[in-house]
């Protein structure tokens, strides 16, 4: 995703780095234009680094410390200077927020820089709900939406009723809850790598309860949820579509759904 800046530059908000994460860089670079969409439109100043690269998330989840430090050092080093750090993730936001302070509580010329990101790092929903106190999108969806919530989002950072908060202002938009929306839906990172067939078991429940909504579109705050959900529902001949909340609030809906061509 190429660097962004905000077309109003002398604007009194905050200085926000847009820390797009790589699933969205390389999957879904729609969500990070709709992050800079809400953030802009919030009144903040965006700028999406060009050095950034992974948190660190697959090495520090794999036990590989070392590989996971050098890039909680580099996300620092081209973070640190913003007012915020704002992620389209839960995982990767719970990467930063709570887990460089420990992978560099040891290092006294790091752990201060990694503390200081991390307390000015936050989800993007979140960030709009708790910091900014956005109360109305002012878009539009028709149609009937379910909700899923990430296990990192919702277990690491508290996310939970700031989607469907905002999401209870768009226009047009119906929620039908989800009964397992806080049950894992089998991704979990290099877990549905090492054990595919729990993983695919844990999918496929997910997607029977998604039908059983009735809704006709999956919302989600992580890439990588929302990419093995829509998977299994294409797999499965499923008529419905899978879109990053982000894309949703900032209305965005020309971009074909997750999994859809275009």
């Amino acid at each position: 995703m190429p660097d962004s800046r905000s077309s109003t530059p002398h604007s009194p908000g905050p200085r926000v780095g847009l820390f797009v994460t790589c699933l969205v860089d390389l999957m879904r670079p729609s969500v990070g234009f709709a992050a800079v969409t809400l953030l802009e439109r919030a009144g903040c100043t965006v700028e999406v680094p060009e050095a950034q690269t992974c948190c660190g998330q697959p090495a520090f989840n794999s036990g590989d410390r070392r590989t996971a430090q050098d890039l909680a050092r580099a996300t620092i080093r081209a973070f640190e200077a913003f007012d915020y750090v704002v992620v389209p993730s839960g995982s990767c936001g719970g990467q930063i927020r709570h887990h460089y302070p420990e992978l560099l509580a040891d290092d006294p010329a790091w752990a201060p820089r990694a503390r200081h990101v991390a307390a000015r790092t936050y989800e993007l929903v979140s960030f709009l709900a708790d910091v900014l106190r956005v109360e109305d999108p002012g878009v539009r969806y028709d149609g009937v939406v379910t909700y899923h919530d990430s296990c990192s989002g919702l277990r690491e950072l508290g996310i939970k009723e700031q989607p469907r908060r905002l999401l209870s202002k768009v226009e047009g938009l119906t929620l039908n809850e989800l009964p397992s929306a806080e049950v894992c839906c089998g991704f979990g990172g290099t877990f549905c790598v090492k054990y595919p067939d729990i993983s695919n078991r844990m999918v496929e429940a997910k997607t029977a309860d998604i039908a059983a909504t009735g809704a006709d579109t999956l919302l989600a705050g992580d890439m990588g949820c929302l990419m093995n959900m829509a998977g299994k529902l294409k797999r499965e001949g499923s008529p419905i579509k899978v879109r990053h909340v982000a894309e949703v609030l900032a209305g965005d809906t020309a971009t074909p759904a997750i999994g859809e061509g275009g």
